[in-house]
């Protein structure tokens, strides 16, 4: 049976048709500047969010936190700080040389009343405070998902300058992201997560399974160049995992975009003279 003959596309229907084409085409050139600048942005938001709140703009860095609020739980413990006296507060398990948020809490209104064994409260508590003039202000992001998006920057603009000095990069394979990036961030994450979980609101000793998981996953805190580095690694790794896939798309969307608009600027061109 024969197919129906195509008509062309004319009119309207063309003009958008070829509007669609050449932005996706221009993407297809530009997609790693393109995710670079939001990468740029989407992390350099949340560090603004401490500088414009130590220089007064109180407003404007509130709305960050706002905004960058569903997207991270923003605990003060876990965050990196601005104009203070320490990039970082971390609590008292974390066993750090830092000097622990658990010294400030007499001092600050966000933790009346909050009992600190009862890490749910607590926890609620950690993500209103945002800082003060002594400790400074924290950024929006938590120091993992700093770390994660920071490094995802970094490896576009290392993508970008493989990239010049060679054609392609090479692919890393889904399963050594798995080992090299997943697990190590998971470990760090999750140990403390099911920590927490089994552990009484009251502070008490958890009994029957939660003790036996306990055991297993004994309560800690993390360290903020841990969390960072974890973060940070995986960030990396995923750039390297996804990057060079993106690479390879873009470039036979290229191609196949390329000569149609071509033609189509001929056959413009043909019906303009």
């Amino acid at each position: 049976m024969t197919q129906p003959e195509r008509k062309p596309v004319t009119g309207r229907t063309r003009t958008m048709v070829l509007a669609v084409n050449r932005a996706v085409y221009w993407f297809s050139k530009h997609w790693l500047a393109t995710l670079n600048v939001i990468a740029a942005i989407y992390v350099g938001l949340p560090i603004l969010a401490p500088v414009l709140m130590a220089n007064g703009a109180t407003r404007a860095g509130e709305v960050i936190y706002t905004i960058y609020r569903p997207m991270c739980h923003q605990k003060a413990s876990r965050s990196l700080f601005l104009y203070g006296e320490q990039i970082a507060y971390p609590r008292e398990i974390a066993d750090t040389e830092l000097r622990s948020i658990d010294d400030y809490l007499d001092e600050l209104p966000d933790y009346a009343d909050v009992p600190v064994e009862n890490w749910l409260a607590f926890s609620m508590a950690d993500s209103r405070f945002l800082g003060n003039a002594v400790m400074g202000f924290k950024m929006a992001l938590c120091a993992r998902d700093i770390g994660i998006y920071g490094f995802v920057l970094l490896g576009g603009l290392l993508f970008g300058l493989i990239r010049w000095w060679r054609a392609d990069v090479p692919l890393l394979p889904f399963w050594l992201f798995v080992l090299i990036g997943i697990v190590p961030i998971g470990l760090d994450g999750f140990s403390q997560l099911f920590g927490y979980l089994v552990l009484p609101l009251d502070g008490s000793a958890p009994t029957g399974l939660a003790a036996q998981i306990a055991r297993i996953f004994p309560l800690r805190e993390s360290t903020p160049f841990l969390r960072f580095l974890t973060g940070g690694w995986f960030g990396l790794t995923a750039v390297w995992l996804l990057y060079p896939h993106i690479q390879y798309a873009m470039r036979d969307m290229e191609q196949q975009l390329g000569p149609k608009l071509a033609r189509a600027a001929q056959q413009d061109n043909v019906k303009g003279a």
